[in-house]
């Protein structure tokens, strides 16, 4: 069942911070966020909610304030498949702006509570045609995510299960910016080994076994917690070796 609600609890001034931080959003003025009224595209979903659930004819766009959202779909065996993890500062739904079929995709809260901005396509479509800063701040933000969607099928396609991996391993480090630490670069482990290998197109136990072996030869370091990289350097130069 399809459950999201709106936050009652943050303040009004709260809200109107997280939209401001995203950046689509960060060229508009006061008067802009009051015309449009956008405080009421607001909604906020807890950890595990739907978004939306088996969509077929969806008529939203969603913009993440905070939070990681995982779109999916179930298989005919019931099991959850995972395609994409969306995480703070991107956008999903229907990105292409138009009714196509997203015949039994689902989207749900990840790992914690989520904010997001959402629009009807009409809504924003007009929004677009009034406010050329954000249609340009939109399109360079989709034309991003499609080639990271293209880089990722190519990788599927023309690479070994350990090369997919590092490659799917240094775009994490390069797209949560990851902070140098004595341990080396580390970020947020959202992801199980499941994600990671309906990501890649390889299965659970690949991953578990290339990210040991990696491990094992003190390239990273992970727990339930975080993923560090102790040398990106010899990492990347696998892949020119490998």
């Amino acid at each position: 069942m399809l459950t999201s609600r709106v936050n009652t609890i943050m303040t009004i001034d709260n809200k109107f911070l997280l939209i401001r931080n995203h950046n689509i959003f960060a060229c508009m003025t006061e008067e802009d966020y009051e015309e449009i009224n956008i405080i009421h595209n607001f909604i906020e979903a807890a950890k595990g909610e739907y978004i939306y659930f088996d969509s077929h004819f969806h008529n939203k766009l969603y913009f993440v304030k905070g939070g990681s959202i995982k779109i999916g779909y179930y298989d005919n065996e019931g099991k959850e498949v995972v395609k994409e993890i969306i995480r703070q500062g991107e956008t999903f739904g229907q990105i292409t702006l138009e009714r196509n079929n997203m015949d039994g995709e689902f989207a749900m809260a990840y790992k914690g509570d989520v904010s997001l901005c959402a629009f009807n396509i009409q809504d924003f479509e007009k929004l677009l045609r009034n406010k050329p800063d954000v249609a340009l701040s939109f399109t360079r933000q989709i034309g991003h995510q499609l080639r990271n969607i293209e880089n990722r099928l190519v990788n599927v396609l023309n690479k070994d299960v350990k090369t997919r991996l590092i490659n799917f391993l240094l775009y994490l480090v390069k797209e949560n910016i990851a902070e140098e630490t004595v341990e080396g670069f580390c970020i947020p482990n959202h992801l199980t080994h499941e994600d990671i290998a309906n990501l890649i197109g390889s299965s659970r136990q690949t991953v578990t076994t290339s990210l040991n072996e990696l491990a094992s030869q003190n390239l990273i370091s992970f727990n339930r917690q975080q993923i560090c990289f102790l040398n990106v350097k010899e990492l990347k130069k696998y892949l020119t070796v490998g």
